[in-house]
């Protein structure tokens, strides 16, 4: 197979940027060809294959028809939902009249040459839309199905979740004692009172662990600690829910030592028929809470899975997505319990999630890149079952031994050492067996960021949804592995992911987003921890955390509306954009060649250069041949431009 094409010399104009479909490539000929929306057929690591409808008009204004399959190397940019073509090997190309072997050859390399500059902007979601939904085998890898301590409450509560018993750190910064294992800002005083702060109010207790009761005053020891976290939180002054706030905002605070949930209604629950099944569903709660009528059951869905009881207050177990009730996937979209069907296994919103999991986001990095390792204390490591690979406990990122040789993650790209310190150097491959990590393992997250391929100035890196902490199972996707990872607590703290306790639920756009309730202003570990507000770990990836969205229990559901722009603003999937050493996405290259077979580069403001042997050559005043040549390529360029200004025009 020959390499992609990626850049070309073929093309007598530039590309101008297009929006909507079909998109425009002008042919050296003066041929112009439009290509129809892609059609995905597969898509592995980043590498894109699809298919395309296209048409041909001639200098004579006929116009005929074809298709073509083309491997695409491609980027992606899950925040902005697109992805861009890098570079372009057209497979086959069919054509509805006959045309000659010379010509179908050139078609084949304009087509290749001229897919890059127009396909920049490619919708994920449209392409998600056209895939093919191929019967999926079964998941080898087992994740954890084991129902969390599940509190149930009728009045307005808060979970506080603890990782084991509080383990206090002092606060340089605020000269205090905080609890480190935890999420949340608590706190002890100097008159032997503990004070959990959260939503700008102020909670004490006699023990760490409560009981937790509002109070209006705080001592003064405790002024930086809340200074701090209300300037860390003041842009999510303006998210408040009407509701809540008709009962002060007050919480009860539930506190737990072991992975929990908070189910929790505004009063006793209400109920709701959804039209056409046999469902029930609670309206006055965040949660998704629903009641089978035929089968006097309980289903309650916690990061994207289903636990069912015979009562909202007895014992949960735990439910299969294809083993539920028939109504579940029969809930209509645009409903406003719509938001669940991502979760029920065989439906199209399923189905959605399941391929959007699969694609990767993408990124150019320097191969100057650096990485930044600490320890807490002397390394220490384990062992990973199933493999030989070693992983340290203590490290600020994770940090793999394998073959005598030291890997590391640091925010989503591989690197290597001879030593555990380093010095770190981008790798151009990652240990053989990481796909072998079992998710039981902390690290088993790192399993899906790949490295896919290498150039002198740049590596080729990427990761799945999995890397934040979204799986597949069953037929759907699920956050978290279920598995209990105990966090590292020593001089200073390295939390692992966890699967409970922030009120996780699935969103099509944004992925994973925490409940209402776990808004920044209520988390503030960075700020406990003294580790950066956005280095939390708590999700798995540093310097990654789920978005979270205002529910006001009304409107209809996500698939009636669009919740990208009800979502906050600071969410981040791409976790390459925290990176200083990411290649951009380039501009299309405008190459040109004239008679002799010189070619030509514009390089803007008037310059050029050529191609002088392996590299690219400034042409300067003195160079009276080059300008010539340079003068009739710049004229068929304006002629060319302006021909598909009048045809855009028609």
């Amino acid at each position: 197979m020959k390499k992609l094409v990626l850049f070309c010399l073929l093309l007598p104009l530039t590309v101008a940027a297009q929006s909507g479909w079909p998109r425009t490539i002008a042919a050296a000929n003066g041929a112009v060809i439009r290509v129809y929306h892609p059609q995905p057929d597969s898509f592995a690591g980043n590498m894109l294959k699809m298919r395309a409808a296209f048409s041909i008009t001639g200098k004579g204004g006929e116009t005929r028809y074809g298709s073509f399959v083309s491997l695409n190397m491609v980027e992606t940019d899950r925040n902005e939902r697109t992805l861009s073509l890098l570079g372009s090997n057209v497979l086959s190309l069919r054509f509805s009249e006959w045309m000659a072997a010379d010509s179908m050859e050139d078609l084949k390399e304009t087509i290749e040459c001229g897919l890059p500059g127009i396909g920049a902007d490619i919708s994920l979601d449209r392409l998600i839309a056209f895939m093919d939904r191929p019967g999926r085998p079964e998941e080898r890898v087992r994740l954890d199905n084991t129902p969390p301590r599940i509190f149930v409450a009728e009045r307005p509560s808060m979970l506080v979740v603890m990782d084991g018993a509080p383990k206090f750190k002092i606060n340089k910064d605020w000269g205090i004692r905080v609890i480190a294992n935890s999420p949340y800002a608590i706190a002890e005083s100097t008159d032997g009172w503990f004070y959990l702060y959260g939503k700008h109010r102020w909670y004490i207790a006699p023990m760490p662990l409560g009981p937790y009761l509002h109070s209006g005053y705080f001592p003064r020891d405790l002024l930086w600690m809340k200074t701090d976290i209300d300037d860390l939180n003041k842009e999510n002054e303006v998210f408040a829910d009407t509701l809540r706030e008709e009962f002060g905002g007050e919480r009860d605070i539930v506190v737990s030592t072991v992975p929990a949930e908070l189910v929790q209604t505004q009063g006793p629950p209400v109920y709701r028929p959804i039209s056409g099944t046999s469902l029930q569903y609670v309206t006055n709660t965040d949660n998704d809470i629903f009641l089978d009528t035929l089968q006097r059951k309980y289903y309650v869905l916690l990061s994207g899975r289903w636990f069912r009881s015979d009562h909202l207050n007895g014992r949960w177990v735990y439910v299969s997505s294809d083993s539920l009730p028939q109504g579940f996937a029969d809930i209509p979209e645009g409903s406003p319990k719509d938001r669940v069907l991502s979760c029920v296994a065989g439906t199209a919103a399923a189905e959605d999630a399941l391929l959007d999991a699969e694609i990767p986001q993408t990124a150019r990095v320097s191969r100057a890149a650096k990485a930044e390792v600490s320890y807490d204390g002397v390394p220490q490591y384990a062992a990973i079952r199933g493999t030989h690979l070693q992983y340290a406990l203590n490290s600020s990122v994770p940090v793999f031994v394998s073959g005598g040789r030291y890997y590391c993650i640091d925010r989503a790209v591989w690197f290597v050492a001879a030593g555990p310190s380093g010095p770190w150097s981008i790798a151009v491959s990652r240990p053989e067996e990481v796909g072998l990590i079992p998710p039981d393992c902390p690290v088993y997250n790192c399993k899906f960021v790949y490295v896919y391929s290498e150039a002198p100035d740049y590596i080729m890196t990427g990761y799945t949804s999995g890397y934040l902490g979204s799986y597949v199972q069953g037929g759907t996707v699920v956050y978290g592995t279920g598995y209990y990872y105990p966090s590292w607590t020593g001089g200073v703290s390295f939390p692992r992911a966890w699967t409970w306790g922030f009120n996780m639920w699935f969103n099509p756009w944004l992925g994973w987003m925490r409940g209402y309730d776990y808004s920044p202003d209520w988390l503030n570990p960075g700020a406990a921890w003294e580790q950066g507000f956005w280095k939390s770990g708590w999700w798995g990836a540093l310097s990654y955390r789920p978005p979270f969205f205002g529910h006001r229990f009304a409107g209809l559901g996500i698939y009636g509306r669009d919740t990208r722009q009800m979502a906050r603003g600071d969410f981040n999937n791409n976790i390459y954009l925290t990176r200083p050493d990411v290649y951009s996405q380039p501009a299309p290259e405008s190459i040109f060649t004239d008679r002799s077979g010189n070619i030509y580069r514009d390089e803007g403001g008037g310059s050029w250069s050529i191609r002088d042997g392996n590299a690219w050559r400034v042409i300067g005043s003195g160079d009276a041949r080059a300008r010539v040549s340079l003068g009739k390529l710049e004229n068929s360029r304006q002629r060319s431009e302006m021909r598909l200004r009048n045809l855009r025009n028609l």
